[in-house]
């Protein structure tokens, strides 16, 4: 515990005073300034951001934020006057010189005005802790920075820099502790929300703890992204039904556009940034992330309880369904996310021509705002055509649980 290694440091510096004689006028300037370093080293590092500032940030919002001074209870019980804490933004570039210069070096100037930036440092007797707690704090506007190439304003990552001088007793030591929030991408409109999402994921899960802020790798290995995408998704839609192997397949033949390659051929790969959420999808108006993050919302939303209760296929393409479906009696079906569109459900069901031939039909995908007026299991009860959920579960037997008996509602 920091707090019993201030008492171990409080402890060798009073036995070094009382040996001040024996060891002499030069010796003990250097070891007292020895300790002030470490002692500055330890109380720096007892400085941290316990709650952290939204990572995807709206201009004119209101957020909230908390430090947390470990050290504090312990050096500051005699202070004469109150600390405050300031939160200041600051750009990749000022947070990767701060970095550099492990901190010693101060804010020259923040790259946005941030109101209610200043809060007081205060000790709670009853928890033992103490914390700078920012409850109205509002970013009033960011002054961008000139960007790498081709990056938009959704990739510019900037951070929350929080501050304070602090003077300890005994000693009378002055320390300046600063620290840095997670990255933060800075927004200004709502439709930027996607992207600016896209960012903070591929930075949370690859870059390195130990890094330069904020560099993070421009291609990573697939089976990594596979978890990444698992994670959020279980995450998102608060569901233990996670993703599964052939919903990575689909995915891979996605973002690589290769229906060629099998699923251990993706095991190899490493896939960019750029396929992730720069290239537009051929043959569509959207990024693979951008396609992939309505899934998550519309599933979050309104089919959380049927992709649990695994009704719902999903991640597969048009093509495997027609092969899975043409084999099956007249009426099977099955739900898949719709390939054209973001955030749409679609029903396949096989019906017969009239030649005899199995044909498979898929209805038009349903939208968040669809199922929020008639719920996807009601839908299903009321097309007729539709029997046999894929392989041979009868549909009521399926979505029984999941039917109304009253119009409304979300599913």
């Amino acid at each position: 515990r920091c707090e019993n290694l201030v008492e171990v440091y409080f402890q060798l510096q009073q036995q070094v005073m009382a040996s001040s004689t024996e060891l002499g006028p030069e010796l003990l300037p250097r070891i007292l300034e020895r300790f002030n370093e470490v002692l500055s080293s330890l109380v720096k590092s007892s400085f941290l951001v316990e709650k952290q500032p939204p990572q995807v940030l709206k201009t004119q919002t209101k957020f909230q934020a908390s430090i947390r001074f470990l050290l504090g209870p312990r050096l500051l019980k005699a202070a004469p006057k109150p600390y405050m804490v300031r939160a200041d933004m600051v750009t990749e570039k000022q947070a990767r010189e701060l970095e550099l210069s492990n901190y010693s070096n101060t804010l020259s100037e923040s790259t946005g005005e941030i109101l209610h930036n200043t809060v007081v440092l205060e000790t709670n007797p009853t928890s033992g802790t103490c914390c700078a707690n920012f409850k109205n704090v509002l970013l009033k506007k960011i002054k961008r920075c000139e960007r790498k190439g081709s990056e938009s304003v959704t990739e510019e990552k900037c951070a929350v820099l929080f501050s304070t001088n602090v003077t300890l007793t005994p000693g009378n030591v002055s320390i300046h502790l600063q620290v840095l929030s997670l990255p933060i991408v800075v927004i200004v409109h709502g439709n930027q929300d996607n992207n600016a999402k896209a960012t903070v994921l591929w930075d949370n899960a690859f870059s390195d703890i130990e890094r330069v802020p904020f560099v993070v790798a421009e291609r990573v290995p697939w089976d990594k992204m596979c978890d990444t995408l698992n994670m959020k998704f279980m995450a998102e839609v608060q569901t233990t039904k996670g993703l599964l192997k052939e919903h990575y397949f689909f995915l891979a033949q996605k973002i690589f556009n290769d229906h060629s390659a099998s699923p251990e051929d993706f095991q190899s790969r490493h896939v960019s940034w750029a396929q992730f959420n720069k290239e537009i999808l051929p043959g569509r108006g959207f990024t693979f992330w951008q396609w992939f993050d309505g899934v998550l919302d519309l599933t979050k939303r309104c089919l959380k309880s049927y992709w649990s209760d695994r009704l719902i296929m999903g991640f597969i393409s048009k093509q495997y369904v027609c092969k899975l479906l043409s084999v099956k009696p007249d009426g099977t079906f099955l739900l898949r996310f719709s390939d054209s569109e973001i955030g749409g459900v679609t029903i396949a069901y096989v019906t017969r021509g009239k030649d005899g031939s199995s044909q498979v039909e898929n209805i038009q995908p349903f939208s968040a705002k669809d199922l929020s007026i008639r719920t996807l299991g009601d839908r299903i009860r009321d097309l007729e055509q539709l029997r046999n959920l894929y392989p041979n579960t009868p549909k009521d037997q399926a979505f029984g649980s999941h039917y109304n008996s009253e119009w409304g509602g979300l599913g």
